[in-house]
């Protein structure tokens, strides 16, 4: 089942995690959406991963150990 996620473009945040543009903002909302579909259950952690990626601070590579560790939750 499909559950809807907290998005403020005004305030430039999902799940109350903090974006420093409505670019990367829509870019890691897209990502995730796209995620969604695949099951996956996003936390204000996981959005933190991904934003991250998104912006370039961690590489493909963590994004992964970062999955499979589940750090995420």
């Amino acid at each position: 089942m499909f559950n809807p996620i907290e998005i403020d473009r005004n305030n430039l945040t999902i799940m109350g995690v903090k974006f420093s543009n409505l670019k990367t903002l829509e870019s890691t909302a897209n990502a995730i959406g796209s995620n969604m579909f695949e099951g996956f259950e996003p936390t204000p952690k996981g959005v933190e991963i991904i934003r991250d990626y998104v912006v370039g601070k961690i590489t493909l590579s963590e994004l992964i150990k970062f999955a499979k560790a589940k750090s995420y939750v």
